[in-house]
């Protein structure tokens, strides 16, 4: 995977990978009960989603800026499509998550146990990652979640923005260990009724040589 496509994808699916942190936090040393509960709120709200879609913003401290729409199929599959003229595309089958890229007419793909993906995707969160809560903040009635490699802090931070009313996912901030920020917003959150499996597989995009064609 080339750099620019490596950070796109770790832009989008960090967020899946935070989850995994939420749970250990009632055993992180000074976080507060209220704190603890802000936590397993956040758990509770991810491990119940089913299928929805948002759409969503993504820009980063060099003034870049995508956008693009979101389906989420727990336990899984997701698909993530940027808008042109970016030919980005992540997805999810439930079993590899592939990174295709239409303008170059490119495919990639990896195991979804070895991405972040994984940890977010399967029927249940997994919380045992080596991940753990940073902090905890509020502003404006609004939560945030900070976590970090329990093992490598110094390869950055996931910050989980979540709204308090009603209470749900709107966005996250990725920093990573040279302090430059990737932040993705969600906006049009919806529930959507099951997608055919057909919809998280995604095809190779360069054509084909016709049979019988001399290579």
């Amino acid at each position: 995977m080339t750099a620019p496509r490596r950070r796109v994808y770790l832009a989008l699916a960090v967020v899946l990978a935070a989850s995994s942190a939420f749970a250990a936090g009632s055993t992180v040393p000074g976080l507060s009960d209220e704190d603890a509960r802000d936590v397993a709120r956040s758990v509770a709200y991810l491990d119940g989603l089913t299928t929805v879609k948002w759409r969503f913003t993504q820009t980063d401290t060099r003034g870049g800026r995508l956008s693009g729409s979101l389906i989420l199929q727990r336990p899984g599959k997701a698909r993530f499509d940027y808008d042109p003229p970016s030919g980005l595309v992540v997805a999810s089958d439930g079993h590899k998550v592939s990174v295709v890229d239409r303008r170059l007419k490119t495919i990639s793909s990896y195991p979804l146990g070895m991405t972040p993906l994984g940890l977010f995707l399967g029927r249940n969160i997994r919380l045992d990652r080596g991940v753990r809560v940073a902090s905890v903040d509020h502003e404006g009635g609004d939560l945030t979640v900070v976590a970090v490699e329990a093992q490598h802090r110094d390869r950055g931070s996931i910050a989980l923005n979540f709204n308090s009313s009603p209470f749900g996912l709107t966005g996250w901030t990725l920093t990573d260990g040279r302090g430059v920020k990737v932040r993705v917003r969600l906006t049009d959150f919806s529930r959507i009724g099951p997608q055919d499996a057909k919809v998280f597989e995604l095809a190779d995009p360069a054509p084909r040589p016709e049979a019988g064609a001399i290579r």
